[in-house]
């Protein structure tokens, strides 16, 4: 059956209607990320929820759609998560989502009904501010970490990439942001669409210039990487049939010139001072690849207490005592938020049942012939200021050991893979993402790719020709400047807003109006 415009608009009328709408509406923007990977799709992607929150009937009802378009997104992004937290995803996607309840108010404050010059204008830069400011906030570990980032999307495109050498995904996420905006006027308001156009013309010139003159990675020389890949391994001792397999993979390298061997997160599942056997057994792998070996040991730690996830590096003599420590745990993944009030997560999903301890500092290792890598683990290869740190501490090359084992048959590995590209752009660092189960892959000091990735069917070692650069990319020198740009366009709203709130009070209420007299002297009724 085809709906008439006057069929919708009577049932986005209904609440149940106009939130469900919300909801898809939120969820759209999942389609511009990997498996799907439609990077096109965010250039408007946003467009539908920013249609209906404009025509919400009042400001509460802008901010309620803003609140479920929230949760749509954040369920959407993270729907993989589903058969692990079952219904606690739903809540946590809940909390999460009213972190757009006031960008939806804001939305509609300035596009509502047929906006001016100057409210077109300032939605280019007021929204994509706000929007900024909810993954700011969600960005925060305790909350999930930058899982999903929009500008995230982009992680396959050059131009995009060279953008995030110059502002990070920060400012691809607000470019984004205000092309959607921009072709939501165009679309709705014909009185409006000049500022409209011109704003998109604004856009595209910053983001040429920025192209243009960015400074690009100087290629200064090469060194060959080899990643461990083992494959899905079950049943009982899974953890030395993995080691076995990968001791397997990593023989294969021999004679093949590598200078790093680089296995997956929890690749050994025992500590390596309670099982000297292993710690040979590693040694001697070195000596034969002719490598140092980084594994990454999960397992509780006979020197303090409680389970570590450590990045370690093996050499020829056995560990060389470079060890990281995984600093940003995955919230219910590795420990429980609150245990005393959320530990009930346990007993509804696959929630740690004991909290993983923190390291406590980034590590920066040497591992010969001047290479220096910088390892993260897992999700830490998600927050952009880690990397960031890395490069400028000196490391030549980023590392992040990474498992997706749990989420195998969905779109998790592919998102998780891309991630490194846009840390490789903002930084102008190689990346190399390897894992256990896949996807692992390679990125060059541009974000470009190096190589084919080893997708989740695999179970391989490859080597990678991996070119190294050095120089200091713009987002590496100063950081997240647009997240600073966004807060003090947002404290300016709030001084107008406010200055404009104080005149109408000191103007005081409008003064008193005697009303009309008749002929008779008596007041006169309106309607008579």
């Amino acid at each position: 059956m085809k709906l008439s415009a006057a069929d919708w608009r009577r049932r986005l009328g209904s609440p149940w209607w106009r939130g469900a709408a919300a909801v898809l509406a939120g969820a759209l923007p999942m389609l511009s990320f990997p498996a799907p990977s439609l990077w096109w799709f965010a250039y408007v992607a946003l467009v539908p929820w920013i249609l209906l929150v404009r025509s919400a009937p009042t400001a509460r009802r802008a901010a309620y759609d803003g609140w479920l378009g929230g949760l749509g997104f954040m369920l959407a992004v993270h729907h993989w998560l589903l058969p692990s937290l079952h219904v606690f995803t739903v809540v946590i996607a809940a909390l999460l989502g009213a972190l757009w309840a006031p960008w939806g108010w804001l939305t509609r404050r300035f596009l509502a009904g047929v906006p001016s010059a100057g409210q077109v204008v300032a939605a280019l830069f007021v929204l994509p501010s706000a929007w900024l400011m909810v993954e700011l906030v969600r960005s925060w570990e305790g909350l999930g970490g930058p899982w999903g980032l929009l500008g995230s999307s982009q992680w396959d495109v050059e131009p995009a990439l060279r953008l995030a050498s110059v502002g990070g995904v920060w400012l691809l996420s607000f470019l984004l942001v205000a092309v959607n905006v921009a072709v939501a006027v165009l679309v709705a308001v014909r009185q409006s669409r000049v500022p409209a156009v011109a704003g998109l013309v604004a856009t595209a010139a910053a983001a040429s210039a920025a192209w243009v003159w960015s400074p690009r990675p100087d290629v200064d020389g090469r060194v060959r990487i080899a990643v461990v890949q083992p494959g899905v391994i079950d049943g009982v001792g899974g953890a030395e049939k993995r080691f076995a397999q990968e001791e397997a993979l990593t023989r294969q390298l021999a004679g093949q010139d590598v200078d790093l061997v680089v296995w997956g997160e929890s690749s050994v599942g025992f500590d390596l001072a309670d099982r000297p056997d292993l710690a040979n057994r590693l040694a001697a792998l070195s000596r034969q690849v002719d490598a140092d070996i980084l594994v990454n040991v999960d397992a509780r730690r006979s020197d303090r207490p409680g389970i570590y996830k450590s990045s370690v590096l093996v050499g020829p003599e056995g560990p060389t005592g470079d060890r990281y420590d995984k600093m940003r745990l995955v919230p219910f993944g590795e420990y429980v938020p609150a245990r005393s009030l959320l530990g009930w997560a346990t007993s509804v999903g696959k929630a740690a049942g004991e909290d993983r301890m923190r390291g406590t500092e980034q590590v920066v290792m040497n591992v010969g012939d001047g290479l220096r890598i910088g390892p993260m683990v897992c999700f830490e290869s998600a927050f952009p200021d880690m990397s960031r740190h890395l490069a400028r501490d000196g490391a030549d090359l980023l590392l992040a050991q990474s498992a997706t084992s749990s989420f195998q048959q969905s779109w998790a590995p592919e998102q998780h893979a891309s991630l490194a590209a846009l840390r490789a752009a903002e930084t102008g660092r190689p990346m190399v993402h390897a894992t256990l189960t896949g996807v692992s892959a390679v990125y060059g000091p541009s974000g470009e790719r190096v190589g084919s990735w080893l997708g989740t069917d695999a179970s391989a070692s490859a080597v990678y020709d991996v070119p190294l650069a050095h120089g200091v990319t713009p987002y590496a020198r100063f950081g997240e400047w647009p997240v600073y740009a966004a807060l003090l366009i947002l404290a300016a709203l709030g001084a107008t807003e406010g200055a404009r709130s104080l005149r109408v009070r000191r103007a005081g209420p409008s003064p008193h109006v005697p009303p009309a007299r008749t002929a008779h002297e008596s007041p006169a009724r309106p309607g008579r």
